[in-house]
């Protein structure tokens, strides 16, 4: 009796199996099927989607299309006509070349293909379900190729419980889109969401096609690159520093017209902007590198977003200095005049005026090369840092004691029962300290104002409607195709908050009115902050509707730190503050205050 206990897997397994490292998500076959019809020499690229991919997820090209035998050979593993032998990886212009994408969606899902070539008078068309080849036909279709992919992960049901709502998985298709797009200018691209167009891509120049899926604002923000060296040619576009934004969207590097990801590039970028903008802010761009392929090695990741250079260190360099010069030209920086003269520019001596020598201070008793004993003054200054040290390292030791909840909780419910009048003071323009029974409660003023801002919204349904300003003039708002997609759907929602919103064309809304509160703030950038911030908790975590757009108001809207407040603003908020039901947290779990209380306080001094 045998006992072998290994044995190679069935093709359909396997497949599947491969399946898990190429298809993700629905964005991961449209990326393939997108890159399948570039490389087929496509000008024409029609997408078409329901419910977010996970029903139906069709492309339609008009390459130059496959004959019978092709067509049944592109669902086998690792057939491809992009490559032959190994040294072919060093030379690839293609974006496909593994020979997996194909075998690994018609695994994982119902495949449907109708190709023709241009000199074949009839087309073929193939049904694949799960690996296997269903049936194999004549019919009738335009040159070119059109896959319909159904019903994706139909056999493999645990696979599909972890797709994320019909929105993300949209905003993900968008998202491969945009990288297939923004390289490919020559090409029209066409995406319909169920039944509704969601973008159309007329082929153009670069900045057209940036300006189509980002919106027309974005030109005035952008400079051009354009440096030629005999390592690597750099093109495209980055933003000015003053235009830099809080976060990391609109960044694209395209390695011979293929999108990857590069935390070393990425790296040189930052790098460029150093001291030109803010801390935690983002510069957009739209970056090109050309160089011949023996330089890179893309084939590191099943995805291929992910390349390797024989010289990174040239690379990043070249690169840096290219955006510093794009952005010195601009008057972004300071940058070197070297048709300027080189001798003094002193300004000419006025007459009546009156010179002195400078003074230079300094003291007469001090000796470098006394090492014994130090000056009173000196054992004063070493005493007074050591106490000052002393002093938070009690603070740091008894930490824990004093971000207890349950005792802020008890002097939250003391303060509502006593109804005490504050005596507070704003410290580093950040905190609101206040006394009461004889503890010390320090406040967090951004954090506490996002909590107010909060309940007052979530509330809102449960109370009455909040009152809408309307504007004197209109503000238009343009957004890129995610934005505006995100935005129409919270339309209702953002109407029951008080926004007076409308839709004003394609990827484009207008502004009509706002809740009262927020007259101060530059709409338009409030407006783009409450989406993103809306995305990214979303992409954290489940949260229901209403109590995301009220989280993301909330954190958008909200007193920053920095902001002087008065002594009347600061108690008004300390009362709206333990008014809320939960004042402890911020809606995203943060601590809003912390107490120390006056036993601990004693016990220090007692030292």
């Amino acid at each position: 009796m045998s006992n072998n206990i290994i044995a190679l897997l069935p093709d359909h397994v396997a497949n599947q199996i491969a399946a898990g490292e190429v298809v993700q998500r629905p964005a991961s076959v449209v990326k393939e099927l997108l890159e399948n019809a570039i490389d087929a020499g496509a000008t024409h690229i029609r997408l078409i989607i329901k419910d977010a991919g996970k029903t139906m997820i069709q492309v339609i090209d008009n390459g130059k299309g496959m004959n019978p035998f092709d067509a049944r050979m592109s669902f086998e593993r690792h057939a491809t006509s992009k490559i032959s032998s190994a040294d072919d990886l060093f030379t690839l212009t293609t974006k496909g070349f593994r020979g997996e994408a194909l075998a690994s969606i018609a695994a994982i899902a119902q495949v449907e293909l109708k190709t023709r070539q241009e000199n074949d008078l009839v087309a073929q068309h193939l049904i694949v379900e799960g690996s296997k080849l269903i049936s194999q036909t004549e019919c009738q279709a335009a040159t070119g190729t059109s896959f319909t992919v159904k019903n994706l992960f139909y056999n493999i049901p645990a696979r599909r419980n972890f797709l994320k709502s019909d929105q993300i998985e949209q905003k993900h298709i968008v998202d491969e889109i945009e990288r297939v797009a923004i390289p490919h200018t020559n090409i029209h691209f066409v995406f319909i969401s169920n039944g509704n167009e969601v973008l159309n891509l007329p082929a153009g120049n670069l900045m057209q096609r940036i300006k189509s899926l980002m919106g027309n604002y974005i030109q005035k923000e952008l400079v051009q690159i354009n440096e030629d060296t005999s390592f690597v040619k750099i093109t495209g576009y980055v933003s000015l520093p003053e235009y830099a934004i809080k976060s990391k969207k609109e960044q694209y590097f395209f390695v011979n017209n293929r999108f990857v990801r590069n935390p070393f590039l990425n790296h040189a970028i930052y790098e460029a902007y150093k001291e030109l903008i803010s801390y935690q802010s983002h510069p957009r761009y739209f970056i090109f590198l050309e160089l011949d392929p023996k330089h890179i090695d893309i084939n590191i990741h099943p995805t291929k977003t992910e390349v390797k250079f024989t010289d990174d260190k040239t690379v990043y360099m070249l690169l840096t200095s290219a955006i510093k010069r794009a952005l010195g030209k601009a008057g972004a920086s300071g940058s070197l005049d070297f048709e300027q003269e080189t001798g003094f520019n002193a300004e000419p001596i006025s007459a009546g005026k009156i010179y002195t020598q400078p003074q230079v201070s300094y003291n007469t008793s001090y000796n470098p090369f006394n090492t014994g004993k130090t000056s009173g003054n000196e054992t004063l200054q070493k005493s007074n840092r050591q106490n000052w040290e002393n002093l938070f390292e009690g603070f740091k030791t008894n930490s824990d004691a004093a971000t207890d909840a349950a005792p802020q909780q008890q002097a939250i419910e003391s303060i509502k029962k006593e109804a005490i009048d504050f005596n507070v003071f704003q410290l580093n323009n950040k905190y609101m300290v206040t006394a009461y029974n004889q503890n010390v409660l320090i406040v967090d003023q951004q954090r506490a104002h996002e909590r107010v801002v909060y309940e007052h919204y979530l509330n809102s349904i449960k109370q009455h409607a909040i009152s809408t300003q309307q504007l004197l003039f209109p503000e238009q708002i343009e957004m890129s195709a995610n934005d505006f997609s995100l935005a129409k759907d919270l339309l209702p929602e953002f109407k029951m908050l008080g926004f007076d919103m409308e839709i004003f064309g394609k990827n484009s809304m207008v502004v009509n009115g706002t809740p009262g509160d927020m007259q101060e703030f530059n709409i338009v950038e409030t407006i783009e902050g409450i989406l993103e911030t809306y995305r990214l908790n979303t992409i954290e975590a489940k949260i229901e509707k209403h109590d995301n757009l009220c989280r993301a108001i909330a954190r958008n809207t909200s007193i920053k730190y920095g902001k002087v407040l008065e002594t009347e603003e600061m108690k008004l908020l300390l009362n709206s503050l333990f008014d809320c039901e939960s004042p402890l947290y911020t809606a995203g779990g943060k601590l809003i205050m912390m107490e120390v209380e006056y036993p601990e306080i004693e016990k220090f001094f007692r030292r």
